[in-house]
């Protein structure tokens, strides 16, 4: 079966060298160090690197890049860059539906996110979860609502999710934000785990 572009556009040697960069990027000294997140905002726009591994059709795959996120209520628009700054994917989530462009194919379309990438991608980026976790929250295990901070810095989430937030940035406001955030979850349906490390630009 042909590899999706997506999967393609990075090899694994490429992969490795974009985990150790993750992992090397500098704590920034945070102005509230004790502090939880702040506020949730509905419209917010990020930059950074995304890596990571997963299995297809039996074989260990990897991919990195850059992405946009763009959210505003109701809607998240996120775009995928190869390391030499090609768009590889664009995908738009609204209530009900998702849909995905990719260069020279017709644009696909699900009811969800999870459905969408699984089938197109290979790996499942979980847009849902981001929401909350590019600002420092998710739903746990027990169902209530997490919010993180530089001491209390790792949840499971109710749809099997690992996550660590291990590094911070100042948000607005002062407040910490994430910088990097790695997730992990093992999953039947792309192997036997699946795990995404983010890393996210500073913010304005």
């Amino acid at each position: 079966m042909p590899m999706h572009p997506l999967s393609r556009f990075v090899f694994a040697a490429a992969f490795a060298a974009a985990l150790a960069g993750c992992a090397t990027t500098a704590n920034v000294p945070l102005a509230n160090p004790t502090a939880q997140v702040g506020a949730y905002r509905d419209t917010i726009d990020l930059n950074g690197r995304l890596a990571a591994t997963y299995q297809k059709d039996g074989q260990p795959q990897s991919i990195n890049g850059n992405f946009t996120w763009t959210q505003r209520p109701g809607r998240v628009d996120v775009a995928l860059f190869s390391p030499l700054g090609q768009t590889v994917a664009e995908i738009t989530v609204t209530p009900g539906t998702a849909t995905l462009k990719q260069s020279g194919q017709a644009p696909r379309v699900e009811k969800d996110i999870d459905t969408l990438t699984a089938k197109s991608l290979g790996w499942t980026l979980p847009v849902s979860g981001l929401r909350d976790w590019l600002q420092g929250y998710a739903v746990d295990a027990s169902g209530k609502r997490f919010a993180a901070s530089p001491a209390h810095d790792s949840v499971v989430t109710n749809d099997g999710w690992r996550l660590r937030f291990v590094e911070w940035q100042n948000g607005p406001g002062g407040a910490p934000m994430p910088r990097r955030i790695d997730a992990e979850r093992s999953t039947t349906a792309v192997g036997d785990a699946l795990t995404i490390r983010i890393v996210i630009d500073p913010v304005a």
